[in-house]
């Protein structure tokens, strides 16, 4: 499984960033298509995810109604949609795919947001 991540970058507070995971080698059935983040000295942490038909999201609580996720499954690709950003969102951002057993569960290299203020 091999988990490409873009779209990471400088922007200023109050701007937009959309990041991208292409998704490769899944033979598994997906349960679920995430975004996790993880700032300097701090544990990682949820963001975003996205069932496999598409019709479950959910959010962290600090990112609702400023972040959207959302599917291609033709090109499998999951996006972060990231606006009204703010300096707190500055982090390596991840893509994470799960499937129904414990194994299936892979992770990006990651990609920096960097908010500035």
């Amino acid at each position: 499984v091999q988990l490409v991540e873009s779209g990471g970058g400088l922007v200023q507070a109050g701007g937009s960033l959309r990041l991208s995971c292409a998704a490769s080698g899944i033979t598994f059935t997906i349960n679920a298509q995430n975004w996790y983040r993880q700032a300097p000295g701090k544990q990682r942490e949820f963001v975003a995810a996205i069932t496999s038909s598409n019709i479950i999201t959910s959010y962290a609580a600090s990112v609702k109604g400023r972040f959207t996720i959302s599917k291609d499954n033709n090109k499998n690709t999951i996006y972060l949609q990231m606006s009204s950003l703010e300096p707190e969102d500055t982090a390596v951002y991840y893509c994470n795919v799960r499937g129904r057993y414990p194994g299936e569960n892979f992770w990006g290299q990651g990609t920096q947001v960097t908010v500035s203020s």
